[in-house]
């Protein structure tokens, strides 16, 4: 009996490639070979709307030649098709010399030979289908349940992935590392008076298992939501064009994170390696070092080590080490977000590992990891909880969730909403208002921040969503926040 060809492996398919790279006369290169699972479950009303389970497997190989980056990829794991695919991507690496104005250089980094998985309790993928959409079902009927006081529409959400990947490099790193990610959420819609207003509830995609779902947590603030969602359709709009202040959740503030300081920061966006979605950057680096992006007491600290972070892992996507920085230290903008490229270019002697590819056929990019407000000092002067925060407000807004938003070509200029808004006098909350937009510049904003929360209303907000480069890509994180005061903040309605 003839016997099967025996199985080539993942390393050996990567050692191979190296190998081939280095023939080829390449002074650096890389694969990464990967395969993604994802699954999303959503039900509307009183029906399962969305059932998927998608599973995407393929490498891609990158190579540094005479200055000039090639990359190319495919779904054929064989011996076959890596001898091609490194062929491929040496002849676009001299195809893209013939261009190339200044030549690639990269910062060192160590070779490691490591593996890291998250750490989870319960594998989503393990949880049956039937128990998953009884609970999104579930859900929704009990937000029905509100029907005749004018809860129109429902919808519940579960989303899980998990992400295996083998990088090596001509460095000698050959690192295996599998994230999972999970993520929930419900929402519902009252309509009264010619009016619609929707309120919604998240457990923030974080990096964890199934535990992370708590059925329990998501049906005991079904009867809030509903509620609120009755009272905001019901609710006054708030008076356009004025200033007042601003409280803000974290569930809210993370957003405005994202955009006016992760954006920003990215430093292939400052160069302007990066301009889709929204531009550049105004925070340059002649800026660096002295540029007041807040007040004193604000501190932005980018964490690629942080637990349960949606963008956390052991190594990015060139085999980098995660790491922990400020990038905004006693208000001040002190560094940015950098691959090895543009750490090289900045005059580094590393990269503090923020580059990241969201498949197997994506080239690695510059994506904001994990970047946190980090609390108030304790017994600090501007330390004071939320509760505190609106006691001390004469006048003011109190605003929790996310909703629309708008930002410049330089991440200046913006605007957000919310969504779910209470108007507060003299130090109480009087009341829903609803279609609340702010508006203010960058550095205005979190300069006119003067009450920041303590660790302990810290909260891992974020996203699974961050688009960004052409053809986009899809990158994930956490903005770990405390609840603020900002002062004087232009407020309008929202269209």
């Amino acid at each position: 009996m003839v016997q099967a060809p025996a199985r080539i492996t993942t390393t050996e398919l990567a050692n191979l490639a190296i190998a081939l790279i280095r023939q080829a006369g390449c002074e650096y290169g890389d694969i990464r070979l990967c395969n993604y699972r994802t699954q999303r479950l959503s039900a509307r009303d009183r029906s399962l709307s969305n059932l998927s389970d998608n599973v995407s497997s393929g490498f891609g190989v990158r190579v540094l030649l005479d200055g000039a980056w090639g990359f190319a990829a495919s779904h054929r794991k064989t011996p076959q098709e890596i001898e091609r695919i490194v062929a491929q991507a040496v002849e676009i690496a001299k195809g893209s010399r013939l261009t190339q104005q200044e030549p690639v250089r990269l910062v060192p980094t160590e070779a490691y030979c490591d593996s890291y998985i998250t750490p989870i309790e319960i594998d989503p993928f393990t949880v049956p289908i039937a128990e998953k959409a009884e609970l999104l079902l579930n859900l929704s009927e009990r937000l029905l349940g509100y029907r005749e006081k004018g809860i129109k529409k429902a919808y519940a959400f579960l989303n899980f992935t998990r992400e295996e990947k083998t990088f090596a490099s001509t460095e000698g790193s050959l690192i295996e590392q599998t994230i999972h990610r999970s993520y929930t959420g419900f929402g519902c819609t009252a309509i009264a008076n010619g009016d619609a207003q929707s309120r919604t509830y998240e457990r923030s995609p974080l990096n964890l298992g199934y535990e992370h779902i708590n059925p329990a947590d998501l049906f005991a603030n079904v009867d809030r939501v509903a509620s609120e969602a009755i009272e905001k359709v019901h609710a006054p709009d708030d008076p356009s064009n004025l200033r007042t202040n601003l409280i803000l959740k974290p569930t809210n503030l993370w957003l405005t994170i994202h955009e006016s300081v992760g954006h920003p920061t990215e430093l292939d966006r400052v160069y302007g390696y990066e301009a889709n979605f929204a531009g550049t950057s105004f925070a340059t680096t002649d800026k660096k070092g002295n540029l007041q992006y807040g007040a004193p007491w604000i501190n932005f600290v980018a964490d690629r080590t942080q637990a349960g972070g949606r963008g956390t892992m052991g190594y990015d996507d060139e085999g980098v080490k995660s790491q922990k920085w400020h990038v905004v230290k006693d208000g001040i903008l002190v560094d940015y977000l950098t691959d090895r490229e543009t750490a090289f270019r900045l005059g580094r002697d590393r990269s503090n590992g923020s580059a990241y590819a969201d498949s197997w056929s994506s080239v690695p990019m510059v994506r904001i990891p994990n970047l946190g407000l980090e609390p108030g000092e304790e017994g600090g002067s501007h330390t004071a909880t939320l509760e505190e925060i609106i006691a001390d407000t004469k006048d003011g807004i109190l605003i929790d969730g996310i909703g629309s938003f708008s930002i410049d070509q330089q991440r200046r200029n913006f605007q957000f909403g919310g969504d779910a808004f209470w108007k507060v006098e003299n130090g109480k909350i009087i009341g829903m208002l609803k279609n609340v937009t702010y508006h203010s510049m960058t550095t205005d904003f979190w300069n006119s921040i003067d009450a920041i929360g303590p660790a302990s209303q810290r909260m891992q907000c974020g996203t699974n969503m961050c688009g960004k480069g052409e053809p986009m890509q899809v990158a994930q994180m956490t903005h770990a926040c405390v609840p603020v005061r900002v002062r004087n903040i232009q407020v309008g309605r929202s269209s």
